[in-house]
């Protein structure tokens, strides 16, 4: 029952950062590797790529400073690299790293956002006022599906 109690207040204390690529790089990279390589077997030479160094990263950290989830926005205001380590999942940590990033684009009056969501997380971004656009698609070998939100002032 401690161990429970600690995740609760470790959920509690997540907290998001957001940043340039220097800043967000070395935690941004743990995590997107840990689930992308090491979970979804995405080549690790397509799981980094060119945008990043151009993107606003957003990392979360848990109660002891360690990062459990990462994505990032790019000037096109595509939201992408989202990841959540699994003892981490369903604790609200991709919520809000998202709200974190969706908010960051109403700031930079975007009128919309759009992301390349996995199939089995459209639930999830659903939830969070994205529309599915489109048909399913493969994208490093797992099926995705192109969806946006408008956004307002």
């Amino acid at each position: 029952m401690d161990k429970n109690k600690h995740s609760k207040q470790d959920e509690q204390r997540i907290r998001v950062l957001l940043g340039d690529w220097s800043t967000c790089q070395q935690d941004a990279l743990a995590v997107r590797y840990e689930v992308f390589v090491c979970e979804q077997h995405v080549p690790p030479e397509i799981e980094a790529d060119s945008e990043d160094a151009s993107s606003l990263h957003a990392v979360a950290y848990d109660g002891q400073g360690v990062p459990v989830g990462t994505g990032r926005l790019l000037p096109d205001a595509h939201i992408g690299r989202m990841a959540v380590r699994a003892p981490y999942r369903g604790r609200g940590v991709g919520s809000r790293i998202l709200m974190a990033l969706v908010d960051e684009a109403r700031t930079r009056k975007y009128p919309q956002v759009v992301l390349s969501a996995q199939v089995h997380a459209r639930a999830f971004y659903e939830a969070h006022g994205f529309v599915a656009q489109g048909d399913v698609y493969l994208e490093a070998g797992i099926e995705h599906l192109a969806m946006s939100k408008a956004l307002s002032a």
